[in-house]
């Protein structure tokens, strides 16, 4: 079943973490760069978005929205992971050592102000990446501990007039046994991983280069396919799962001779969903365009020229995760229950 009725669907959610998302595979001293241009990334995305009517969904980490360190601290879940690897946990010793003490002189643990430009901008929506950058396929971790992480999430949120009703799986490490945690939250809608054994969700420790490097490949060559959806996928589950089609890969200055090759794939996954009215779901993080910005812009400009393409001729339509997620629940009005 298409979406034959109002065409196909198009969806961008942006991961937006900071250092919270990457702090324990590299330091400011050697990513602070690509973490402190996401103070001018977004709010040129916001202007993107805004010039090519673009809804998106930022699905936000918890701890970017205080302005204090002081207030973050006192907001913190009462129970926290205990990961086997405990350089994955951001409590304790990584805030001693690393974070400031407010927003304006620590840009790469805090964003305020960045959460209150994309709540004031028409479209766009803010869901979360959990509280603390949660990792629920690592071992150790619980259902109890991500459920005191998700209420912290929800309720610093909503302290800033934002009702979360989406999240997205920090490191897409899915995990079907905490869906249940979600709906409890008043979460309706969830990004899942592409349908291939390439991108199934698994822990780092499990993770392989002959993986990485086939999902690189598949970023220039269509190896895994197209990844659009039907209705009929999306029906009948609660939460609503929207999966990922496309992950837009950042300027890389050693492939660039590959980037028409990198643009095309996404494009003719485009289009497909386009003329088939199908769902196509492209993401990536803020920090990807915190360097190489003219480059990364530059490409980003290219994919919403040809949505607008498609939106004229096949009224293929930019949703938000939860715009999408409530108008599939409209047809089937009994599943929240």
């Amino acid at each position: 079943m298409s979406f034959s009725n109002s065409g196909g669907k198009f969806i961008i959610s942006l991961d937006f973490e900071l250092m919270w998302g990457v702090r324990d595979l590299v330091t400011t001293a050697t990513y602070g760069e690509h973490i402190a241009g996401v103070h001018e990334a977004i709010p040129k995305l916001l202007a993107c978005f805004t010039r090519h009517n673009i809804k998106a969904t930022f699905a936000t980490v918890g701890l970017l929205f205080f302005e204090t360190k002081a207030e973050l601290l006192s907001a913190l879940p009462g129970r926290k992971p205990n990961y086997k690897k405990a350089i994955l946990s951001p409590y304790g010793e990584y805030m001693e050592k690393n974070l400031g003490e407010n927003h304006t002189t620590d840009p790469y643990h805090y964003a305020p102000d960045l959460i209150r430009m994309i709540q004031s901008t028409a479209g766009q929506e803010i869901g979360t990446h959990t509280f603390s950058h949660y990792y629920c396929k690592e071992e150790w971790q619980t259902v109890d501990d991500f459920r005191d992480d998700l209420a912290a999430a929800i309720s610093t949120a909503q302290k800033m007039g934002i009702k979360i009703t989406s999240i997205i799986f920090p490191r897409n490490q899915f995990n079907n046994d905490y869906l249940a945690v979600c709906k409890e939250a008043g979460i309706i809608t969830y990004r899942n991983n592409e349908e291939s054994w390439l991108y199934n969700a698994r822990s780092g420790e499990k993770e392989t280069l002959l993986r990485r490097a086939i999902r690189l490949m598949d970023a220039y060559i269509n190896i895994s396919g197209y990844h659009c959806y039907t209705e009929e996928y999306l029906l009948g589950k609660f939460p609503v799962n929207i999966p990922s089609s496309r992950f837009l890969r950042p300027y890389m200055t050693r492939l660039t001779s590959l980037d028409w090759l990198r643009l095309r794939r996404i494009k003719k996954s485009m289009t497909y969903a386009a003329k088939n009215n199908l769902m196509y779901h492209l993401w990536w993080h803020p920090h990807n365009f915190g360097i190489n910005q003219l480059e990364n812009f530059a490409f980003l400009e290219e994919i919403l020229v040809h949505y607008r393409y498609l939106h004229e001729k096949y009224n293929f339509t930019s949703y938000t995760m939860t715009e999408l997620a409530n108008e599939l629940l409209a047809k089937q009005p009994g599943l929240k229950k």
